[in-house]
């Protein structure tokens, strides 16, 4: 089937969910959306989305994308009274869930679809609203080969990197070693920082240095501003990190995997957490670290380019 022939789905309109169904409907595709929250879906209705009331209204779509907030919103948008599977009469040829989930709600899932012959993919995703308006999101997928083929080319026009990495929920724990990844990274760049500014170094001048050094990345350019500025808007917080930790750290259990790096890190974020740094952005494990060293950060307010600028397509 043309492009022009694929009825795309997509359940899940917050921030995340907004920005990459976005690239989808101003790619000319024909969505439909539905949300929880009604108005968050008419932003996506002012672009050219179709919106729908309910996921079931989504039930006689080809490919559905799914994007929540966490497992048992994934349990009821898919299998609940007015979810995507609740229409004994129809259902999607692929259901494709980028949610952030454990393995066994996705497996639960999965079974679900494949009861009504629906395909499913896991597809966790890397970004927030910015990388995905950057073009810089990246997807780790797994599930059948086959449905990865036919979803393949709306995922490139999600993000730059889509990686197959195999069968079954395999794709979730890519997404939880990513997200270990994320939060070790930024509590070494945090101490790092602290030691560079207690011997009276700027904290801009010490990552402006990092950043044009081999040690620099696409992560620590983009977090410079909020280490710089003390910017610490909401991407990803310390209890998500938090979360995404737990899950790593019984997955390393289960695996018979020594972990002592993470799991030292896993209690730095509890001790964030403990310390009323809820609903800011998790870089504030910097300010911790400054704690730790006794040393009070102050804004430089000044301009720092994240490494991101928006493209479309």
């Amino acid at each position: 089937m043309s492009d022009r022939e694929t009825q795309i789905g997509w359940i899940g309109c917050g921030r995340m969910g907004t920005a990459m169904a976005k690239r989808l409907v101003l790619a000319g595709h024909d969505v439909s959306v539905t949300n929880r929250t009604r108005a968050k879906a008419e932003v996506l209705g002012e672009l050219g989305a179709t919106v729908v009331e309910r996921p079931s209204d989504l039930a006689k779509c080809d490919i559905v994308f799914i994007m929540v907030s966490g497992n048992a919103d994934l349990v009821e948008v898919t299998t609940g009274t007015e979810g995507l599977l609740s229409d004994s009469t129809s259902a999607p040829k692929i259901v494709v869930d980028c949610s952030t989930v454990s393995g066994e709600t996705s497996a639960k899932v999965r079974e679900a679809c494949t009861a009504r012959g629906a395909s499913f993919l896991a597809a966790p995703v890397s970004g927030n609203p910015k990388v995905v308006s950057a073009g810089q999101l990246t997807l780790a997928v797994s599930g059948t080969r086959d449905a990865f083929d036919v979803v393949r080319p709306y995922f490139e026009q999600l993000g730059q990197g889509v990686t197959y990495v195999g069968d079954g929920e395999v794709a979730r724990l890519v997404k939880i070693c990513h997200n270990m990844m994320l939060g070790i990274v930024t509590q070494a760049m945090a101490e790092i920082t602290v030691l560079a500014e207690r011997g009276g170094i700027k904290r801009s001048d010490w990552l402006e240095f990092l950043n044009h050094s081999v040690m620099g990345s696409t992560f620590t350019r983009y977090k410079t501003p909020a280490f710089v500025n003390l910017d610490f808007k909401p991407t990803f917080t310390p209890t998500l990190l938090r979360k995404d930790f737990d899950l790593g750290m019984a997955a390393a259990y289960e695996l018979d995997v020594p972990m002592p790096v993470s799991a030292l890190c896993t209690e730095i974020v509890k001790s964030t957490i403990g310390a009323g740094y809820v609903d800011q952005d998790f870089a504030v494990l910097l300010l911790e670290a400054a704690r730790g060293a006794g040393l009070t950060m102050e804004p430089e307010n000044i301009a720092v380019d994240d490494g991101l600028s928006e493209v479309t397509r």
